[in-house]
């Protein structure tokens, strides 16, 4: 009798550049993953999600009509099955954190060497964060300070440069419209981004974290 086949991990790969789609397919596939689907859109990511159901999301941060980082958060809640990975250029530390807090387990970087791809990839699957040496240190002090905070007992930890810009404007009682055209962004990355000020001020929903920020401040 036959050996069973073994099964192949599934990714979906989401990309703006065909040629860089067609790039990490032929990695990928050469070292026995299988690509499930492919997009070029945050959006679409999401839909390919829905109905590809990989094991692997392979995320570009920076996509038109929904960015990687809201298809991350869509992803991850929508399919709690599918792990999250960050491919990108992108070395900001907003791009990474945001990232992380949308639920991505990995950020890796575009100038990588390919071949190293699917080992990232398995070691993640195994339950490893993964990330490149460069932004390790960031992400150790990231939680450092976190801990340290909560600790301390702290109602939050530190948001960053962008969340502190939409936390303002949440304060002054602007939509999530109004943010996004007063901040040059979607309505989709306004809506990542005060989720995110939620999730890190503990709190249960946007006005609690605007009746939260008003106090904050009024103590100051």
């Amino acid at each position: 009798m036959a050996a069973a086949k073994e099964k192949r991990t599934r990714v979906l790969i989401a990309d703006d550049h065909a040629y860089t789609r067609a790039g990490i397919r032929l990695a990928l596939e050469d070292d026995g993953f299988e690509v499930c689907a492919e997009a070029a859109t945050g959006r679409r990511a999401l839909e390919e999600a829905l109905q590809a159901k990989p094991d692997i999301a392979l995320l570009d941060v920076h996509m038109p009509d929904g960015t990687g980082v809201w298809a991350a958060y869509e992803i991850t809640e929508a399919m709690p099955s599918t792990t999250v990975v960050m491919l990108t250029y992108s070395r900001e530390d907003d791009d990474l954190f945001t990232s992380l807090r949308a639920g991505a387990s990995g950020y890796l970087l575009k100038d990588m060497d390919p071949d190293r791809l699917g080992t990232s990839l398995r070691s993640v699957m195994a339950g490893e964060a993964v990330f490149p040496r460069s932004l390790m240190t960031k992400v150790v002090d990231q939680f450092s300070t976190a801990r340290g905070n909560a600790k301390a007992g702290e109602h939050h930890t530190m948001l960053t440069a962008r969340e502190a810009e939409v936390a303002d404007l949440l304060v002054s009682g602007s939509s999530t419209e109004d943010i996004a055209e007063q901040l040059s962004m979607s309505a989709v990355t306004a809506r990542v981004h005060i989720s995110n000020i939620v999730k890190k001020l503990r709190v249960a929903n946007r006005d609690e974290a605007v009746e939260l920020l008003s106090t904050s401040r009024h103590r100051d």
